[in-house]
C-alpha cells in the first residue's frame, strides 16, 4: 500500500508538471513567419542564381529562434523546400496563397510577418523595405517599428519608409496583422553577397525580432 501510495503522489505530481508546462505553452503569444514562395515557385532569381525561397527560408528559420529566445511561440507556414499546394492542382501559385492564409487564421497569431526578398532593373537600388495593407492602422505600427528597426541596426545607408500596399494578396486576406518583409535586394551585387551569408541573414532576423518586440511593448 506504502508503494501504491508512492506511486500516486509520483503520478500526480508528473501530471502537474506536464499541465504546467503545456500551459505555460499556450499563454505564450503565437507569432506566424511566412517564408515566401518555396517548391517549384523559386520567388526572384538574383545574382549568380542565388534564389528568393531559400535566402527566405534561411531567415525564416533564424527569425524563428529569435523569436522563441523571447518568449513567443512561433508557427511557420513552411519549414523546407517545398510550397503549399497539391502537386495536382490546376493553379498552384492560388492554393498556395490560400493555405498560407488559412494557417494565419487557424492559428490567430497576434502578428505575422512573410519574408521576401527584392528585386530592381537598377542593380544600385538597395536596402530592406517593409510593406503592409494600407488601410490596417495595426499593420502600419507594426511595419514602422520593423522598418525603423533594420534601418538601425543593419546600418541602412539610404533608409527607407514603410509602404502602404492594397494589391498584394497576403495583406488584402490575412485576418492577422501582417507585414511583408522584402529584406533586401538580390538584384544588387553587395546586398545579394550579403544576404547569402548566415552572419548577415542572423542580423536581419535580429532586427526585424526587435521591431516586433517593440511594436508589441507598445
Amino acid at each position: 500500500m506504502i508503494l501504491a501510495a508512492l506511486l500516486l503522489v509520483c503520478f500526480y505530481v508528473l501530471s502537474r508538471q506536464t499541465a504546467q508546462t503545456l500551459s505555460a505553452s499556450q499563454d505564450k503569444p503565437v507569432i506566424a513567419v511566412d517564408p515566401g514562395h518555396g517548391g517549384e515557385d523559386p520567388g526572384m532569381i538574383g545574382i549568380g542564381g542565388l534564389q528568393e525561397k531559400k535566402i527566405n527560408l534561411e531567415i525564416s528559420l533564424l527569425l524563428k529562434e529569435a523569436l522563441e529566445k523571447r518568449g513567443f511561440f512561433v508557427v511557420l507556414t513552411r519549414d523546407g523546400d517545398y510550397g503549399l499546394y497539391e502537386e495536382s492542382s490546376k493553379n498552384k501559385k492560388a492554393q498556395d496563397m490560400q493555405e498560407r492564409i488559412r494557417i494565419f487564421g487557424e492559428n490567430e497569431p497576434v502578428l505575422a510577418v512573410s519574408i521576401h526578398q527584392n528585386s530592381y532593373e537598377d542593380a544600385s537600388v538597395k536596402g530592406p523595405q517593409v510593406f503592409y495593407y494600407r488601410d490596417s492602422t495595426e499593420g502600419e505600427s507594426l511595419a514602422r517599428c520593423i522598418q525603423a528597426s533594420m534601418n538601425q541596426l543593419l546600418e541602412v545607408e539610404r533608409p527607407r519608409e514603410a509602404k502602404g500596399n492594397t494589391s498584394y494578396y497576403l495583406l488584402k486576406r490575412s485576418s492577422a496583422v501582417l507585414n511583408i518583409v522584402e529584406c533586401g535586394f538580390l538584384t544588387n551585387p553587395e546586398e545579394a553577397e550579403l544576404l547569402r551569408t548566415e552572419n548577415y541573414q542572423k542580423q536581419v532576423a535580429e532586427a526585424v525580432a526587435e521591431g516586433i518586440c517593440e511594436y508589441l511593448s507598445s
